[in-house]
Order: C-alpha cells, then structure tokens, then sequence
C-alpha cells in the first residue's frame, strides 16, 4: 500500500473518530421524520451533546455523542433528541426520546422492535404515558404506567430505561452540566 492510500485511510479514520459515528442511517432516517413531523418542519439540524467519561460514570443512562443531541431551527433551540436501545427478553429494541428545550418530554417512539411478542409498546396509547414527564419525575411500571399483558418485559425495560433518563438529566442538570 503506497503513502498516499495509507494516508487517506488514517485521515478518514481520524475525521470519523473526531466527528463520531453518529447514528445508524436507518435510525437517523426514522429519527429526523418524527423531528419533522412533531415539530412540523422541513429543515433542522441536531447537535451532538458529549458527556465527559468522568461523569458518565454516576449517571444511570449512557450519554454519549452519539445519542443526545440538541435539535436546532435555524438558529432557534427547539429542543433535544435522545435515542437509545434497551432490553426485550433476547434482543434489544431502539427508541427515541423527543424532548423540549426544559428537558420535559413530549414524544416517545419505538423506532425498532425486534422480538415477536411485546411490540405492543410502540402503540401511541401506551407511549402517551410518558408525555409531560421531566428531569426529576420518577416512573415506576407497578405504580404510575400501565402495563400491557403479554408485553411484561418490554413494559418494565421501557419505563426503566425513561426513568433512567430523567434521572440522568436531572443529575447533568444540577451539575450545571447541560
């Protein structure tokens, strides 16, 4: 392999661990049609937001580059996207959290579910529990969101895996560190 090649493979390399990777093109494709279709937009960007590795040591949810970001109209903060996976009974799902610019929520989804049972809880009358839900609220699926039969699992990852962020942005918040 010649200088030059090994060049350009190292300068790809380094701009892609400097950039990150981003989200998955089939996830961001899914991500960026419920940012327009809640917000009602056409154009937007979204900002990356990192978390020191230091801090992300005491926090219940992994934030990261690569799955918090701010969402941007123009120059107009709208508000915050955090995408994730969390557990099903042998797979894991990828959902997405659309917040606004005070970290309340005000759209979930399942983006992806791979499992052949518990799907239920991508329906929007299951997921409107969440809606209105902020830094400092706690979910609990015993006590204040409901459950779905045959969804048990998949119920009790989904409302941890909230309440996990709102935790999270509760604790980056009193650190002053979003």
């Amino acid at each position: 392999m010649n200088n030059k090649v090994l060049r350009l493979i190292v300068c790809i390399l380094a701009i892609g661990i400097v950039m990150g990777f981003g989200l998955p093109k089939n996830i961001q494709k899914k991500v960026e049609k419920e940012i327009s279709g809640y917000f009602e937009i056409d154009s937007f960007t979204m900002e990356a937001i990192a978390v020191t590795k230091n801090a992300q040591l005491d926090l219940p949810s992994k934030i990261d580059a690569e799955n918090l970001f701010r969402v941007l109209d123009g120059q107009s903060h709208i508000g915050y996207i955090y995408v994730e996976q969390a557990p099903s009974k042998t797979a894991n799902f990828d959902y997405m959290v659309l917040l606004d610019a005070n970290f309340k929520i005000l759209h979930t989804k399942v983006l992806i579910y791979r499992e052949e049972y518990g799907g239920e809880i991508g329906s929007k009358r299951w997921l409107k529990q969440f809606i209105g839900k902020k830094p400092g609220d706690r979910l609990n699926h015993e006590t204040n969101i409901d459950g779905i039969a045959g969804a048990t699992i998949s119920v009790r990852s989904m409302t941890n895996a909230i309440d996990d962020l709102l935790q999270t942005l509760t604790i980056l918040q009193e650190n002053k560190m979003l």
